[in-house]
């Protein structure tokens, strides 16, 4: 759908666009001089900020403007398609808040969403010292004491620990420990006595270095009873369900880097000179460009369809959330690397092309995969549910829900955060749809026997198919049932992330047959089945895996020096 004069998406676009020219607060020079002083972003922040950017990370029910995740996840991309470090600095306030819009109560949520309206920031204090991501060993406790709780111990690695007035906090109430050993506090630091708490220092990083990136240690810390964030014992339940949400969003991150890398790249392919013609019109170097391309574009409709998915499928969320941020940002870092390849020394250095901003995000890329739960952390997560995904596979229900989630026509319902469940009672919509998916293509191709496209989009969408069956019955076996997980189970899981991402594309084919050609389907099923290490032919025994399809995208990313570039997919499809 065209995007209107209100669309916040196209505001904001305008607003960085013009904060781009020399001088600007996003001026790639003046980003990378802040990158090489390590200093904290704030012109770019301010412009962000100014904008009213933190009025979408709060529900609309509460204030705010987050209506649809998916435009959410637009507006974090073309940020991080500038520069990921403002991104991130500035998008930890809805990581932070995101507990209190599940867990807490309407009051809470009415004044955190007034006070981010307002200009305050909030960051998130899960991890500490030692513990990583095992939430279960956390050492700060909060005691009662009297009619208020006391805070004692230390978060550590923590963004925008120092700079951010508000803490959403993760501690100990029940010294045993346990499920229900943990609660959570929404602090406010600007009312505690000063000898209760320090900051700690700031630690340095090889990618965002401008970052808040410390801590925080708490001494006899007095918090009023009504900082507890839903009923005492449900920390641990509240950021799990909090998390899918903000995992969700982080793959926002990923593409916005995956946009910037692609235009810096077209760029300087389009200008570099070698033996009388331009990098550009190299066919290596153009199949190259368009397999980064259509991994991005396999990352954008995974994205696509789970972002809607927290509106059509808010149950299933804890699948689609875990494959999202596993699979985005290792997709994204191998994007990355190839694009890195095309550039060659101007990749690597800091000053030679673009203000080194290729290398600047590179190195800042490689955090989205570590926070808010690693890539082996969400494997584990997607592997603990194998046994009812394979139970479910082949469920007869109506899946209107996946469908919803594709079609970027279908209006979608408003965003309920209480309706995520911290497992999936239904499996999973998305790749429960792959067959119905891969008859579609089939059809389509049978209809028209001469586009050789729609032939290769057939065989491949079987040949995913066939995949997607046999992985579920491995699953079926017992996978993932056992407290001690194999080291099969973690491949088993990279495999089901690429049917999950083949499905959503050609979901997304199916349901926007206006606005996706088939080329670009071929081109993404073409990157799944190569990941998947899939051998496809047509009929003709001709293999599929040519350069047809990524010649298309090459041409349309070296067409276009706009952020984002050829998006079929419809972006976030946040129209809908």
């Amino acid at each position: 759908m065209t995007a209107t004069r209100a669309d916040p998406v196209v505001l904001l676009a305008a607003v960085l666009d013009g904060a781009c020219g020399p001088g600007g607060a996003f001026a790639p020079a003046e980003l990378a001089a802040a990158d090489r002083g390590e200093r904290f972003p704030a012109a770019a922040h301010a412009v962000l900020r100014e904008f009213g950017l933190a009025e979408h990370y709060v529900p609309d029910r509460h204030g705010g403007r987050f209506g649809a995740a998916a435009e959410l996840v637009d507006l974090m991309r073309l940020v991080a398609g500038h520069d990921l470090t403002v991104a991130i600095a500035h998008g930890k306030s809805f990581l932070g808040s995101a507990s209190v819009w599940v867990g807490g109560n309407d009051e809470q949520a009415a004044w955190l969403g007034a006070q981010l309206a307002g200009g305050t920031e909030i960051s998130w204090g899960l991890t500490e010292r030692g513990h990583g991501s095992d939430l279960l060993a956390g050492a700060l406790s909060a005691t009662r004491d009297g009619g208020r709780w006391r805070l004692d111990g230390e978060k550590w690695l923590i963004n925008n620990a120092t700079r951010a007035d508000l803490i959403c906090v993760l501690a100990r109430t029940d010294p045993a420990g346990g499920p229900r050993g943990f609660s959570l506090f929404l602090v406010d630091k600007r009312t505690l006595p000063e000898d209760t708490f320090r900051c700690l220092p700031r630690e340095r990083t090889h990618g965002i270095r401008g970052a808040d990136i410390s801590g925080i240690s708490f001494t006899a810390a007095p918090v009023p009873a009504t900082a507890l964030v839903g009923a005492e014992g449900t920390g641990l339940e509240t950021v799990l369900t909090a998390l899918q949400l903000t995992r969700t969003v982080c793959g926002a991150l990923s593409l916005g880097a995956a946009d910037h890398a692609l235009r810096l790249t077209a760029d300087f392919l389009r200008e570099r000179q070698v033996y009388g013609q331009t990098l550009a019109e190299l066919p290596n170097v153009r199949h190259l460009l368009g397999r980064a391309a259509a991994g991005t574009l396999v990352a954008e409709a995974v994205m696509t369809v789970t972002a809607r998915g927290v509106h059509t499928l808010p149950g299933e969320l804890s699948v689609g959330s875990a494959v999202t941020k596993a699979f985005v940002p290792t997709v994204v870092d191998g994007a990355l690397e190839q694009l890195g390849e095309l550039l060659g020394a101007r990749g690597f250095l800091t000053g030679a092309h673009a203000d080194g901003m290729f290398a600047k995000l590179e190195r800042d890329h490689r955090v989205v995969g570590i926070f808010d739960g690693s890539t082996p952390v969400n494997r584990s997560a997607l592997i603990a549910q194998f046994p009812r995904l394979a139970r479910t596979y082949r469920r007869p229900d109506a899946l209107d829900g996946a469908a919803a989630a594709a079609n970027l026509g279908t209006p979608l319902p408003p965003l309920d955060p209480k309706a995520l469940k911290l497992v999936s009672g239904t499996g999973c919509g998305i790749v429960r749809a792959l067959p119905d998916a891969a008859r579609h293509a089939r059809d389509r191709a049978a209809a028209d026997p001469a586009d050789r496209n729609l032939a290769a989009v057939a065989a491949l969408a079987t040949a995913i198919e066939d995949e997607a069956a046999e992985l579920h019955t491995e699953i079926a076996a017992g996978m993932g049932a056992t407290r001690e997980v194999p080291a099969a189970a973690f491949l088993a899981a990279e495999r089901y992330e690429l049917c999950y991402a083949a499905s959503a594309c050609l979901l997304l084919w199916w349901h926007n047959p206006e606005s996706t050609e088939p080329e670009w389907a071929r081109a993404c099923l073409s990157f799944v089945a190569e990941e998947l290490a899939l051998e496809v032919n047509l009929a003709d025994n001709t293999d599929v895996s040519d350069s047809t399809g990524y010649e298309v995208i090459a041409a349309a990313v070296l067409e276009t020096s706009t952020i984002g570039g050829p998006r079929p997919w419809g972006g976030g499809g946040h129209a809908g």
